[in-house]
């Protein structure tokens, strides 16, 4: 439906994709057909609930390649890891089946060492420290937890702190003998105030000789961890990078070349394809990528800026990334937000929002994953939704 009073004057009025938001898609017949499940409008994110990114064709064409092929896999997996450290700033780097399995293999790691014996007895047969320091905010649900992953590795999470504020002394007092390492996670999950710094956490792990992992999952800067101390630091191939489900480790090479022999433990339960190896290749190489969402945000804004009902703001990301958002919220009390998420996921194309802020009254449409053709069908709804909240109040 359209607005009551549409602008003679609207730069979508003479939208070509108006009709068909797939029409500028090269792989517009519906994938998922097969399987009777259908393709969405992702205006959520990089989530990784809604298949990470929608890769370009150089990345996906990559992938049924090597599908075609046979390669020394191990061969290429040394080769890809020394091209991935040399963009990251690092010695050497680990692929992993995504920034998950990078923090399990990583805790692993430095509670083996690269002694083969100790690899085999991971998760819960391991003497010595296990204890990783994490801080009360930092524990958080990203999907699955943080502390289960450092679990799987072998590790004992230790949260210190709460959920207020976190200290350099909440940090001391748990730091000793029995402490295997420090996990600093850098996520929008994170509770962000009164949270210790990556450089206090990195001097106050040097102080115990210990060292800190870092779990940068969504983050698009590859090598700021690295020099701001991280002795190992994990990524999602499939976030920032817009590669396939994988992701990959970076740090020294004495510490990765532990991560690697962890295929002989339980990273053999988190092994990755060639497909995945030469897709995350092919999305590295044209990292980072133009930054069309930027085009798109602007021209969202434009088209649902006129609509009767609601307010919209450019907002940025609240985890520091070089990120903005549309936000929306009603301009007075004719719905509720989540009475507008509901219409826009259960509607024909489903498309779903980002909904981190919708206790504050907001829902946000990251522009990451949209389409120009998009737009126009995403003003349309939210049209249609608001009409239909003024005929429920006359």
């Amino acid at each position: 439906m359209q607005p009551d009073d549409p602008s003679s004057d609207d730069p979508f009025a003479d939208d070509p994709f108006a009709d068909d938001p797939f029409a500028d898609d090269p792989f517009a017949d519906d994938p998922f057909a097969a399987a009777g499940v259908p393709r969405v409008i992702n205006a959520a994110g990089k989530m990784t609930a809604l298949g990470g990114s929608a890769q370009a064709s150089a990345v996906a064409a990559a992938q049924a390649a090597a599908a075609r092929a046979h390669v020394d896999l191990d061969l290429l997996r040394a080769r890809v890891s020394a091209r991935i450290a040399e963009r990251c700033g690092a010695e050497a780097a680990c692929i992993t089946t995504g920034a998950a399995a990078g923090i399990c293999i990583s805790v692993a790691a430095v509670l083996t060492g690269t002694d083969p014996q100790r690899v085999r007895l991971v998760p819960d047969r391991l003497d010595g420290p296990r204890q990783v320091i994490l801080q009360a905010g930092h524990d958080v649900f990203f999907g699955a937890s943080v502390e289960q992953m450092i679990r799987l590795g072998g590790g004992m999470p230790v949260v210190v702190g709460s959920t207020e504020e976190v200290t350099a002394d909440d940090v001391r007092a748990r730091l000793g003998a029995d402490t295997a390492c420090l996990l600093y996670v850098q996520s929008h999950h994170c509770i962000q105030q009164r949270r210790l710094g990556l450089d206090q956490c990195v001097a106050l792990a040097r102080e115990a000789g210990v060292p800190v992992i870092v779990d940068a999952a969504a983050e698009a800067d590859l090598q700021r961890y690295l020099a701001a101390g991280a002795d190992l630091v994990t990524y999602s191939g499939g976030k920032a990078i817009g590669g396939p489900t994988s992701g990959f480790i970076v740090g020294g090479s004495e510490l990765i070349r532990a991560c690697e022999l962890q295929g002989a433990g339980i990273a053999r339960a988190m092994k990755v394809g060639k497909e995945q190896i030469m897709g995350l290749l092919t999305a590295l190489e044209a990292y980072p990528p133009p930054q069309a969402w930027r085009q798109v945000l602007e021209a969202l804004a434009v088209a649902l800026a006129p609509l009767p009902g609601i307010v919209t703001a450019r907002l940025p990301d609240r985890a520091g990334r070089d990120i903005e958002r549309l936000g929306v919220r009603p301009a007075d009390d004719c719905f509720r937000v989540e009475e507008l998420v509901a219409w826009l996921r259960d509607g024909t194309p489903s498309i779903r929002t980002r909904n981190h802020q919708l206790q504050e009254g907001v829902v946000l449409f990251d522009p990451r994953e949209l389409e120009p053709a998009h737009v126009a069908l995403i003003r349309d709804r939210l049209a249609g939704f608001l009409q239909r909240a003024r005929d429920g109040r006359r």
